[in-house]
């Protein structure tokens, strides 16, 4: 007779038996799991927001500069040779517009007077608001718009009516705009007629009260030199006419003018944010390594807590490395919950900040898919040397441990 041997062969763990077994091991300690996952979750939150706050700001910059336009030049006067204070020619304005690709040109000059909310205010007290002489296309030129009342015209320029800037307007009370509602300005009453919103590429409008040109001339001294010109140029000949600017506002002495884009200074602004949003970063990864610790120490408890099943699951037949991939793939489900939860978390964190900012809610895709790899790579890390220990041991070993 032939004696028939049987070899009994390890049976092999399909994925989906992995992520079973993976499972159960997690469901035995739910708080545990919910701990470890939740630090995972804090520190992808953590980034993911700050990228997303990021992006949602700089959209809405972007938004902004669409809608205001990056077309913006400014001209104003310069010093001399001497340091002494120099100021721009009155044709100024005019040369400007000879330029051929500069489709619109304004102005506006700084006069000696003061602004009160009544005439009992004592003279020191002037809340740091200028009065300017401003022409009647300004408020278009530069993008502004109003949140009270009318922009001077024709009709009123020339009489004593102003239009407040934001601050100006808060500093000194004002909140409507009407016939009833004065301002003591130059010795004299001025009728608010107007109020302006912010102006992101003209900030320094938001402390001025301003007045028409011809009024500004005739009641309050004002000598007619334009302080700033504002030039609207053709969007691909910004770069050329922002180099012409300052010799043709000023042919003898074109040293003396200084040109600025105001949307450059949007764009710095937007630069510094950056400077604290990789502090923030940095931060969020401390807090995800913090996390990863905690998987690491959770894993490591776990095989030692489950050394009678490792014995008892050797002792039937399962290899090391079935062993080792059961306990690696417990910390990558892990680590999966975590950053799934930390994924949504940071999503929620951007759209709620984004919303009291009135911002659009941006989410980078690879932000989001980085978050989630990010901590499988920390799952599998964390989870290497327990999954290594709990193989290595024998099943006699495994089983006589209490």
């Amino acid at each position: 007779m032939t004696r028939t041997e049987t070899v009994l062969v390890p049976a092999r763990l399909r994925p989906r038996d992995v992520v079973r077994v993976g499972g159960a091991g997690l469901r035995a300690r739910p708080l545990r799991v919910f701990l470890s996952a939740l630090g995972i979750a804090i520190g992808i939150a953590a980034m993911l927001g700050v990228v997303g706050i990021s992006a949602s700001s700089q959209e809405n910059l972007n938004r902004q500069l669409a809608a205001l336009g990056t077309n913006l030049l400014t001209v104003s006067p310069g010093k001399t040779l001497f340091g002494e204070s120099s100021h721009l020619p009155a044709e100024a304005e005019g040369m400007i517009g000879q330029i051929a690709p500069v489709t619109a040109v304004t102005a506006t000059g700084t006069t000696q007077a003061r602004v009160y909310r009544n005439d009992h205010v004592p003279e020191a007290e002037t809340g740091s608001i200028s009065v300017t002489a401003a022409r009647l296309d300004l408020i278009h030129d530069v993008g502004a718009t109003l949140t009270a009342g009318t922009w001077l015209n024709e009709a009123t320029h020339a009489f004593p009516a102003t239009v407040l800037g934001a601050k100006a307007a808060d500093r000194l009370g004002v909140v409507q705009a009407g016939p009833d509602q004065r301002v003591w300005l130059g010795g004299q009453w001025f009728t608010v007629v107007g109020v302006l919103a912010p102006a992101p590429l003209a900030p320094e409008l938001d402390t001025a009260a301003l007045v028409g040109w011809p009024v500004a001339q005739e009641r309050l001294g004002f000598d007619g030199y334009p302080t700033t010109i504002y030039a609207r140029a053709q969007e691909e000949h910004v770069v050329e006419v922002r180099g012409v600017l300052g010799a043709t506002a000023n042919p003898e002495n074109p040293n003396e003018v200084e040109v600025s884009r105001p949307s450059d200074v949007l764009a710095a602004k937007q630069a510094t944010d950056a400077i604290l949003n990789a502090l923030l970063l940095g931060l969020g990864g401390v807090a995800l390594l913090v996390g990863g610790v905690g998987v690491a120490n959770t894993m490591v408890i776990s095989v030692l807590e489950r050394r009678a099943e490792i014995g008892l699951r050797r002792s039937l037949g399962a290899t090391r490395g079935q062993i080792r991939v059961q306990f690696l793939a417990e910390s990558l489900l892990l680590s999966a919950i975590g950053g799934v939860g930390g994924v949504l978390l940071g999503i929620g964190v951007t759209a709620a900040y984004a919303s009291l900012q009135a911002w659009p809610a941006i989410v980078p895709v690879w932000a989001m898919a980085g978050g989630v790899l990010a901590t499988l790579v920390i799952g599998g890390v964390a989870g290497f040397y327990p999954a290594v220990r709990a193989a290595r041991m024998s099943p006699t070993e495994a089983l006589a441990a209490p």
